[in-house]
């Protein structure tokens, strides 16, 4: 069996309307983070790359070392979860992105993030993956 690199990534939004307001218009969203190492070979998480949209057209691009101030080496099987949080500027968005990522062996791979929806009004909803 050939060594491979290779991250799962899940996201779970939660709309935090406590943290929200109308004046100035700002929608609060917490997401938890779980990168698992699906792979053969120990990798290590070395950036991270987001893209928040909403539906007002606001765009926002964070792109950054490691995340939460780690750079998490997982083995194969291990997960390592954060929370981290984001406003928009209107009750709906989406949020996506990838995970710079090293194996031990020296592979560099990206772990993307499927595209994950950010709705306030639905904030008990299951979450939606968009497609």
């Amino acid at each position: 069996m050939p060594n491979t690199c290779l991250f799962h990534c899940d996201i779970r939004p939660l709309y935090l309307p406590e943290q929200s307001s109308s004046d100035p218009v700002r929608h609060t969203f917490a997401y938890t983070v779980t990168l698992t190492n699906a792979g053969t070979v120990a990798a290590q998480v070395i950036a991270r790359h987001w893209i928040f949209e909403d539906d007002s057209g606001h765009h926002q691009e964070v792109k950054g070392l490691g995340v939460v101030g780690h750079q998490p080496l997982l083995q194969p099987g291990e997960s390592f979860e954060y929370t981290s949080g984001v406003q928009l500027h209107a009750p709906s968005g989406s949020m996506r992105g990838a995970f710079f990522c090293v194996g031990v062996n020296g592979e560099r791979f990206e772990a993307p993030v499927t595209p994950v929806a950010l709705i306030a009004d639905d904030a008990e909803a299951p979450r939606r993956v968009l497609h």
